[in-house]
């Protein structure tokens, strides 16, 4: 997670993230993953979610589907990844490739200073992330044989979970 951050500014990118969130649960996951970046509300879907086309329609809990965007600095987008549903998520690389085209002078940005921290009943604790992640590896790959036709999107879930494992060794080095 810091290595990207230092991508990111590197390359003159200013990262939020929005969701359907309260502000004490976004508070929280920044905190605990030790993210660089905030993470804004947008509970009734209005200022962001809706507008961005990304409200996913399906969803009885009515979040947003994860998407990326890169505005360059007129506002205009540049590049967009929409995911299927909440379960993907687009590789970094994507972004940083985006962002990179933009030829942006590099800049800074401060990490964000989190709110008051009020984690969700529900919320999964730090330590217990990779087992988590490895679990929904394997549940992929198992899934992906048992159902040949979904076995390239299972083989994609299962790289993110990769990803997502060694985000958390990276956040872990930071503690």
């Amino acid at each position: 997670m810091a290595r990207r951050h230092e991508e990111y500014t590197a390359k003159g990118a200013t990262v939020a993230a929005i969701v359907i969130d309260e502000v004490g649960r976004n508070a929280a996951m920044v905190e605990k993953l030790h993210l660089p970046f905030p993470i804004l509300s947008d509970p009734e879907r209005t200022l962001a979610i809706e507008p961005y086309g990304v409200a996913d329609p399906v969803d009885a809990r009515e979040i947003a589907r994860p998407t990326t965007v890169v505005i360059d600095p007129s506002g205009a987008e540049v590049w967009r990844h929409a995911s299927l549903d909440f379960a993907e998520r687009p590789s970094e690389d994507e972004a940083l490739e985006a962002i990179a085209a933009l030829g942006l002078p590099a800049t800074s940005q401060t990490p964000p200073a989190p709110g008051r921290a009020e984690p969700g009943p529900k919320a999964m604790p730090f330590d217990s992330l990779t087992a988590y992640y490895r679990g929904a590896k394997f549940a992929a790959i198992a899934m992906g044989r048992r159902f040949p036709e979904s076995k390239e999107n299972a083989a994609g879930y299962s790289e993110q979970m990769d990803r997502y494992i060694e985000a958390v060794h990276q956040t872990r080095d930071l503690l």
